[in-house]
């Protein structure tokens, strides 16, 4: 049995900011091979917002027990889901979850009526 891997996704603040991440969402991580700044870029996203932030890839902002951006990089073509599983000040913390299919829920309301044309 593989044992999970976590990345750490930083920059939020340049984004959205971390208040309406949640434990359990899902997130996509894409590589970004025309970023200017890092070779390895990976973006994060997550539907329908966009862009929230990047995979850490520096010793500065790794946190202990995740894995760089480059270290991941090549164990996926495009793109991978992950799971968020921790919310720390401005860092969250996603689980990889390669085979993790995306659905949707639509929750109907009751007691709702829309007029008639």
């Amino acid at each position: 049995m593989e044992s999970p891997v976590y990345v750490a996704i930083t920059g939020m603040a340049h984004y959205y900011g971390t208040s309406f991440l949640k434990p359990g969402q899902l997130a996509h991580l894409l590589k970004d091979p025309d970023n200017p700044y890092d070779q390895e870029a990976i973006k994060a996203e997550i539907p329908p917002i966009g862009k929230i932030g990047y995979v850490a890839n520096s010793t500065h902002t790794v946190p202990k027990g995740c894995r760089s951006a480059g270290r991941i990089y090549d164990s996926f073509e495009h793109r991978v889901s992950g799971i968020v599983r921790f919310v720390i000040k401005d860092t969250v913390i996603v689980e990889l979850t390669p085979n993790i299919e995306e659905g949707y829920i639509i929750n109907l309301m009751e007691n709702i009526s829309f007029p008639l044309r």
